[in-house]
């Protein structure tokens, strides 16, 4: 660092520069010693997942030995542990889409302590790259500054800055987010002002505004636009035993052991992502002491919660956890109006209640935790307007694997972007569907998801807390008529069919009557947050039920698996009789968990030859395990289960049964 904390004005990399490319085979020769030349035309791989460059297992370490284990789970075995760090690389470069997928933020800092310096793809994620900005390791778009790199020219910090706002401009000169605020306490440095003058606004515009930080004790601004940086207050923030300990680690360290969360009560700490993991954890990684690393995140998590007086989700003694953290932060926390960070990146979940909830990593959320604030660059918002009335065989999810399949998504334009949902068609959709958009908007790359409040939105609050309805009415925010979005599209519900997400991308959606072909499958998944709500159980049973009552059961060399998303889910379920239906049916139910979804519980693959149906959200390579991962509904989970294959659900659905989707 150059004088006062900052980087220097110049930045000579002197290592070597590693091409991610398609054709693995040029990876393995570049670990192996070779040197590729630049060529513009060389196919880079595209949608370099978080898992791929952490998986579930890495992320058990938070320091430095993260750097031993980068890109493991790169498709095709592309990478083995040490072979980065070992290898004298400086530079990365990939194509569209790194840094997709979970909110981990320890895949920038593996690919740090790796001995990266700089990555380079034509897009990066939103998440990923401010992860990667608050630990200090440079990003760029531009493939300009490869040849430049290799001739050795010294790179002026400004081309890593160009284009910033003026917080995130600040930070990578500081070389991260701590050192910027060590300067911000210090009065060495403060944000620019919001001079935005009053102007019509979006919801998320509104709430963004209504949380602006001014000065000590002044919260607030007239307006905002795209593009302003600033820092906001939040009203909710809660991490699981997968980040807490390194954000613990991180806040510590900054502020020293004795330091204290600031207002603890709008703190929350789950013990929801690795509840089940020592059933399906293999035995080399046993052998490593990965499982006692595990247990011991949930150990760390547990005393920092109980010593700073954080409200704790925890283990139940039925088995399994509480709540899944987004189940519980819809169903008891989050409230319209509000701004909800999470350690997650599926925390826009809570945008089904109307509020601006998004995912941040560990940094931010270790400085937050301190503040209270988080920072954060006004997103532009697509608005998508769902019009006319869906199939009976139609779901929420083939609606978004739907969205996330048109070009605008593909393209990568979705980076960055507030996803708002409208239309006369969302109006009877029950929350539970409602939030299987939003929690999906990550998937785009998007900031987030949300819709606006109404009265689906005022039951479901008075139902599900309690609270008056003159109170969560005085909550609601709204968009203005004429708000300015960056782009708008309608969706015609009436025009999309099942769909199915191929093995890969949630990006590779495809109507199931476009399947090259029967796809056999060896598991069918059913929970998760985005599978395993109370609408999704409804819709497991209705399957299942007409399965029953036509002799059939979950088809042989088919595992079929439930889980559940909180204790409420699951007593909801015993409620209605759906329990029984599922054992009858033969299949395997499991208490609230993240589970499967992040291999790490019952329902992940355990070899590359299985192939999953999963209600899931996301399948990125190995995100379930080493298996292929195909995406759909609850519907076509639970009659892909009875038939063996990837079906359309139609032969299971009644004609003129309640419509588990309707509020």
């Amino acid at each position: 660092m150059a004088e006062g904390g900052k980087r220097p004005d110049k930045i000579r990399f002197t290592g070597r520069i590693l091409f991610l490319t398609k054709d693995v085979s040029l990876i393995r020769r570049q670990l192996a010693g070779e040197d590729l030349p630049y060529d513009p035309e060389l196919p880079l791989m595209d949608n370099i997942s978080t898992d791929e460059i952490t998986p579930a297992w890495v992320c058990f370490y938070y320091d430095e030995t993260l750097g031993r284990y980068v890109y493991v789970g790169m498709r095709e075995n592309a990478v083995q542990p040490d072979e980065v760090k070992n290898g004298g690389f400086s530079v990365v470069v990939s194509g569209l889409s790194k840094g997709c997928g979970s909110s981990r933020e320890t895949a920038p800092f593996a690919e740090k302590a790796a001995g990266i310096e700089l990555v380079i793809a034509k897009t990066i994620e939103k998440i990923y790259g401010q992860n990667a900005q608050n630990i200090g390791l440079l990003t760029s778009t531009d493939f300009g500054l490869i040849e430049r790199i290799a001739r050795g020219e010294e790179i002026p910090l400004e081309e890593f800055t160009r284009g910033l706002d003026a917080i995130s401009k600040a930070i990578v000169e500081y070389g991260g987010l701590f050192n910027y605020n060590k300067a911000r306490l210090a009065g060495e440095i403060s944000p620019p002002p919001i001079a935005t003058p009053p102007r019509p606004m979006n919801i998320v515009e509104k709430i963004i505004a209504r949380h602006a930080f001014v000065t000590a004790g002044k919260i607030g601004v007239e307006a905002v636009k795209p593009g302003d940086a600033l820092f906001a207050v939040a009203d909710v923030r809660f991490s699981h035993e997968y980040v807490t300990p390194m954000a613990e680690a991180l806040f510590r360290q900054a502020l020293g052991p004795e330091a204290r969360v600031t207002e603890p009560q709008s703190v929350f700490a789950f013990r929801d992502h690795l509840t089940f993991l020592g059933q399906i954890m293999p035995r080399k990684q046993r052998e490593m002491g990965l499982l006692e690393r595990a247990e011991g995140l949930a150990v760390t998590q547990r005393q920092f919660a109980e010593r700073q007086g954080i409200k704790y989700y925890g283990e139940t003694p039925e088995g399994g956890s509480e709540a899944i953290c987004h189940n519980a932060v819809v169903e008891d926390i989050a409230l319209p109006g509000q701004i909800v960070i999470g350690t997650d990146s599926h925390t826009c979940m809570a945008g089904v209640l109307g509020c601006f909830a998004f995912g941040v990593g560990a940094t931010d959320m270790a400085n937050a935790w301190y503040t209270k604030d988080v920072r954060l660059r006004v997103p532009e918002t697509v608005r998508f307007v769902l019009k006319g009335k869906k199939r009976p065989d139609v779901t929420a999810k083939d609606v978004m694997l739907f969205i996330l399949a048109m070009d605008y998504m593909k393209q990568g334009k979705g980076i960055g972007q507030v996803l708002e949902f409208a239309g006369e068609g969302l109006r009877d959709w029950s929350m539970d569907e409602r939030a299987t958009l939003t929690n999906m908007a990550v998937e785009a790359g998007g900031f987030t998801g949300i819709i606006e409040p109404d009265e689906v939105t005022l039951e479901y609050l008075v139902k599900m807390r309690g609270l008056p309805a003159e109170r969560v009415r005085e909550m609601f925010v709204f968009s203005d008529p004429d708000a300015e979005y960056a782009a708008t599209f309608e969706i015609d519900l009436a025009q999309i069919k099942p769909m199915v997400a191929t093995p890969g991308d949630p990006r590779n959606g495809i109507p199931i009557d476009q399947l090259p072909g029967e796809v056999k499958i060896d598991i069918a998944y059913g929970g998760s947050c985005t599978g395993g709500k109370m609408a999704d159980m409804d819709m497991y049973a209705a399957v299942l039920r007409r399965a029953l009552e036509q002799g059939r059961r979950v088809a042989p060399g088919v595992e079929l698996y439930l889980q559940f998303g909180s204790q409420k889910i699951k007593e909801y379920a015993r409620r209605k009789g759906y329990i029984e239906i599922f054992e009858r049916v033969g299949a395997r139910l499991i208490d609230p968990s993240c589970g499967a979804c992040i291999n790490a519980g019952p329902g992940a693959s355990d070899s590359p030859d299985k192939v999953t149906v999963s209600a899931q959200n996301r399948n990125f390579p190995g995100r379930s395990g080493p298996g292929k991962v195909y995406l759909a509904s609850p519907y076509v989970v639970a009659a892909s289960a009875i038939a063996g294959k990837i079906v359309a659900p139609d032969e299971f659905l009644l004609r003129g049964e309640e419509d588990p989707i309707a509020a």
